[in-house]
């Protein structure tokens, strides 16, 4: 990395300060309350709208697990703010805790009034104490055969320390007082609600399974799928308290979650290595994830009518600060679980279904289409059957010689590694570098690395250096033809997980470019032995090479301005952060680049600074679909490295601490069909946001007469977007 840095003239790029430079975390909390935007849209189906919901609260939950928790690692060390956001570790953590619980509050109110109109449609979540006898002595006796046998409740006292309370885990805090005892004197349950059961409970189901029998014709009533009612599970266990504590009065009880610090920092915790200096990955990514559990309470939350006793108890118990570490809501914890809410088979209450579009004849051959041209696949509005097939297809085709791959987040049930597993019975040469470190896979990896291990498959999990994650999405094929062999690379921008490939918008590239395929097999060659000098004539590899390649093709642009040409950048990421690119992109706009960033989540850069950064514009794309691929546009570039897509965001991380894979799109078919869907994105005035020079985003409207553009709808039409030429 020191001889990297050596490369790059950092005194001569503008300076990064508190005027110019973004803290990322308050630019994360903006990129959430874009996703809240979406639970406001009114255009949207109600049951997407709950979704959007969810996904906050999912979002937030792993903000705290990493970004607070981090927050909080610097303070406990002592460590000062070195960022140019100006913020030290305790400012920015007032002011996190503050916007928060603003967002939360504009999110709770929403979650009301949706549900509210949810039951408008039949379908609601009452409170167990609003039912009638039916359903109460149904849920009673719901609990006494399927709840109360799998709950253990707590108690402390002098002989039982306060339990081990699990991250993101509900809990019911229960206050107690013996019958008969006038002193006051309470004592203390905790009660885990369990995680086996779903956190809501479908009353139709339960009242069909135990109502009594003699009011069953009442059911009538209860239309599944049209009108459905759903309780918490806390609740149900909060009505039921008394058959836990028989000779006890029930005084107060209150769920409550809290929320650990649930990150690993592979780069600094190198404790276990033997004796050589050597760490075996395996045993130390097990044991990290192990005591991941164990992080420190970054988070109690609680709901707003909770008693001063039971909060303060647990405020001691958990050795929190409340004025940092408490956050009270209004209504249910955990809004995550709206997801089961969402998930309710209601059509019309949701997006209309969309079938994604097959690029390549399922009847022909994979090997044979990529012979003919490059192929470019735009998932979701692509189906990624012909990145299944083509792994399933070189399993099985007698002529694959190996198959070599990256796997980073690959899903539980993978067609993919089961391909994998069927080229090994096969007898073909397969080798897989896993990544073990993958942020909250790791449990996930770990199994998959073990099956492939046992079949026989060569895994590795990452290059020599420890901390250095491989990120790239990256697959090799050799295949004997005719005297010799070609090899076929599928190489991408998102994760082989067909799930999320639904999900996420994401590019791939099917090609047999001789050079391209020459650069995997070093790049593989690099990943499995020693070969820390290895260079490529094609692909940009980080950590070595993708930054002074970009710094050298932003030069050129610059350049080409300076020479009174036009020049312009597109990029397309997810995040942007890292402090070279950001000055360099400033140092390219008072040049006169023309710079547009499409950055969906963070983005530390401050666009339309008089004199500073005039020509900067960044836009977010908030939809149905999360944007994830990454495309990198230079307009005065040489023809075959003036578009690349890759793995990389530009971040520090990215570029610095992974092992990621830039592509050049080389034939100029591929590169229009790039174009277009840059352009489709830049045009949307639906689902688009507009970052303002004061760090808050406008939402893009479509003005006057103008066409209304979405660019996610367009590229359901055409998953290449709208042909601008």
């Amino acid at each position: 990395m020191c001889a990297l840095q050596l490369q790059i003239n950092e005194a001569a790029l503008p300076p990064l300060t508190p005027d110019n430079y973004i803290n990322r975390e308050l630019s994360w909390i903006e990129f959430n309350y874009r996703v809240l935007a979406q639970a406001k849209d009114e255009r949207l189906p109600l049951l997407e709208r709950i979704k959007f919901l969810a996904i906050v609260s999912s979002n937030t939950d792993e903000f705290f697990m990493v970004r607070v928790a981090s927050i909080h690692q610097k303070i406990n060390s002592g460590s000062s703010s070195t960022r140019p956001d100006g913020y030290t570790s305790l400012m920015l953590l007032a002011l996190l805790r503050e916007r928060i619980g603003a967002m939360m509050t504009e999110q709770r109110a929403l979650m009301r009034e949706l549900l509210t109109r949810l039951e408008g449609e039949g379908v609601t979540i009452p409170a167990v104490s609003e039912l009638g006898k039916l359903e109460r002595d149904a849920l009673h006796k719901y609990f006494s055969e399927e709840i109360y046998p799998i709950i253990t409740p707590l108690a402390v006292d002098h002989a039982r320390p306060f339990p081990f309370i699990s991250n993101l885990s509900l809990n019911l805090a229960v206050m107690l007082r013996h019958i008969g005892d006038d002193n006051g004197n309470l004592d203390f349950v905790r009660i885990k609600i369990p995680e086996s059961s779903s956190r809501l409970v479908n009353l139709y189901d339960v009242v069909r399974k135990y109502g009594d029998d003699s009011i069953q014709p009442d059911l009538t009533s209860f239309v599944p799928q049209q009108n459905i009612s759903f309780v918490w599970i806390e609740d149900v266990i909060r009505d039921n308290l008394s058959m836990l504590f028989p000779g006890m009065k029930v005084v107060d009880a209150a769920p409550f979650r809290i929320t650990r610090n649930a990150d690993i920092d592979y780069e600094h915790e190198l404790e276990d290595i033997d004796g050589d200096g050597r760490v075996d990955i395996r045993e130390f990514v097990e044991e990290s994830v192990r005591e991941r559990r164990f992080g420190s309470v970054v988070r109690l939350s609680m709901p707003e009518d909770s008693s001063e006793r039971i909060v303060d108890t647990l405020v001691k118990a958990l050795k929190i600060d409340p004025r940092r570490d408490l956050y009270f809501v209004n209504g249910a914890l955990g809004g995550a679980s709206l997801f089961e809410i969402a998930a309710v088979d209601r059509p019309e209450l949701k997006y209309p279904a969309y079938v994604p579009r097959q690029p390549i004849s399922a009847e022909e051959n994979i090997f044979d289409a990529i012979s003919r041209h490059d192929i470019l696949l735009h998932h979701p509005y692509d189906s990624f059957l012909p990145v299944e097939n083509f792994f399933h297809t070189a399993a099985h085709d007698p002529d694959v010689l190996g198959i070599k791959v990256t796997l980073y987040r690959v899903g539980r049930n993978s067609p993919i590694v089961q391909s994998l597993l069927e080229a090994r019975e096969n007898n073909k040469q397969v080798a897989v570098l896993v990544e073990l470190k993958a942020r909250f896979d790791e449990d996930n990896n770990l199994l998959w690395a073990k099956a492939l291990e046992d079949a026989g498959v060569h895994v590795t999990y990452g290059v020599e250096e420890l901390p250095i994650k491989t990120h790239a999405k990256i697959a090799l094929v050799v295949r004997r033809e005719g005297d010799g062999v070609t090899r076929y690379v599928h190489v991408g921008t998102g994760n082989y997980n067909s799930s999320t490939a639904r999900l996420y918008t994401d590019l791939g590239l099917l090609t047999s470019n001789r050079e391209i395929a020459e650069d995997a097999t070093r790049l593989f060659n690099r990943l499995t032995g020693y070969a820390p000098s290895t260079t490529y004539k094609r692909l940009l590899v980080a950590p070595e090479y993708l930054l002074p390649a970009f710094i050298e093709l932003i030069d050129n642009e610059i350049a080409a301005a300076r020479a009174g040409k036009p020049a312009r950048l597109i990029f397309k990421m997810n995040q942007l952060e890292e402090d070279v690119m950001i000055r360099k992109l400033y140092e390219a706009s008072q040049a006169g680049v023309e710079v547009d960033l499409l950055v969906r989540g963070l983005s530390c850069m401050r666009p339309g600074i008089p004199g500073f950064s005039e020509t900067v514009r960044i836009k977010s794309i908030v939809g149905r679909f999360l944007e994830h691929s990454r495309i990198y546009y230079f307009q005065n570039a040489p023809p075959e490295k003036r578009l690349y897509l890759g793995s990389a965001d530009l971040m520090r991380r990215n570029l610095y601490n992974r092992v990621e894979v830039v592509f050049p799109i080389i034939e100029e078919r591929i590169q229009h069909q790039v174009m277009r869907m840059l352009h489709t994105s830049l045009a949307d005035n639906t689902n688009d946001w507009e970052q303002l020079p004061d760090d808050t985003y406008r939402r893009v409207e479509p003005a006057p007469n103008e066409p209304i553009i979405d660019s996610q709808y367009e590229f359901t039409r055409d998953s290449f977007g709208i042909d601008w030429d």
